[in-house]
């Protein structure tokens, strides 16, 4: 599934057992998502092109007696850190699949909004089983966390591997890209509030039953095609999202945000997954902070920032 680690990432987890081990795991954006019927099992089938970007969370893992989760920064004082959180579930998971006691003490700082459809709930489990796979040695392959972390969330395997890549099924079966290496200059929107996904698909359920017409996103093939000719004017034309119809019908103020950077010319905009961040592609560095700039200026998103893609998924720093 993956080029295989060399030497240098191979060994480096090791000394997470003589101290604390760092995991940097990255946002994803969704340059293609076209979304399929609802399956027998509550989800849709999608087929999706990944594409990872330069906006971290970090996990810190310690030695501990128990399993203990604690946190700063984008949504602290809001998310549970018990149970339910997806962070404490990848642990407890990965202890349970090497036969060993969940014993861990995590912090998580957290850049990546909540509910934004940038899937930062599944990057924090792809570094919780990264983070404690170093902490306990438990050395498992990257494409062996990359299948439990099917187990977690749709996104998590993704997270895991980074990169771009085609999903498919519920987003779980990952395959890489094979493009030339290039760096594309995004800029990314944040909505004062989050969206909730399940709304959002309820809504397009809703709207393709009542015959509303949207934007549908057919094979993928030209946008990977796009990929491969490095050119932002020719991706930025095929870039498609099914779930930016019910997105701005949730909130209508996402088409004024979209249309912001008309200013500047941003090449393409979309909503990310199932919102409410907006994503901009950008000619350059130099043209995604004036795309940043006019956003900040317009007041229709809380803050924006530019990044760079595609970067590795989660990975010990």
């Amino acid at each position: 599934m993956t080029e295989p680690l060399d030497e240098a990432e191979v060994e480096r987890p090791r000394l997470g057992r003589l101290g604390p081990v760092r995991v940097r795991v990255p946002a994803k954006i969704n340059l293609h998502l076209r979304v399929g019927d609802l399956r027998a099992d509550g989800y849709h089938e999608l087929n999706t092109v990944y594409h990872a970007v330069s906006l971290y969370d970090e996990l810190t893992a310690r030695p501990g007696d128990t399993l203990a989760l604690t946190m700063e920064g984008e949504g602290a004082g809001h998310l549970p850190l018990d149970e339910s959180n997806l962070v404490v579930r990848a642990a407890r998971l990965l202890a349970e699949h090497t036969g060993r006691p969940p014993h861990a003490r995590l912090h998580l700082r957290k850049n990546i909004p909540i509910a934004g459809g940038l899937a930062g709930g599944s990057a924090d489990a792809a570094a919780a089983l990264v983070a404690c796979d170093a902490l306990w040695n438990t050395g498992l392959s990257r494409d062996r966390l990359a299948d439990l972390a099917a187990d977690i969330g749709s996104d998590v395997p993704f997270l895991v591997l980074g990169g771009t890549a085609l999903g498919t099924g519920r987003g779980e079966r990952v395959s890489p890209v094979l493009a030339p290496h290039h760096t594309w200059h995004w800029v990314l929107a944040f909505a004062e509030e989050g969206l909730s996904t399940p709304a959002v698909y309820a809504e397009l359920d809703h709207r393709r039953a009542n015959g509303i017409a949207d934007t549908v996103a057919g094979e993928p093939d030209t946008l990977l095609a796009a990929l491969r000719q490095r050119d932002p004017e020719i991706l930025a034309a095929t870039l498609v999202n099914d779930l930016q119809g019910p997105a701005i019908a949730l909130r209508p103020e996402l088409m004024r945000t979209l249309m912001a950077p008309d200013e500047v010319e941003a090449l393409g905009g979309i909503v990310s997954g199932s919102g409410p961040t907006c994503v901009f592609l950008a000619a350059d560095a130099r043209h995604a902070a004036e795309i940043v700039a006019v956003l900040e200026r317009s007041g229709l998103c809380r803050t924006a920032c530019a990044v760079t893609g595609p970067v590795p998924g989660a990975r010990v720093v």
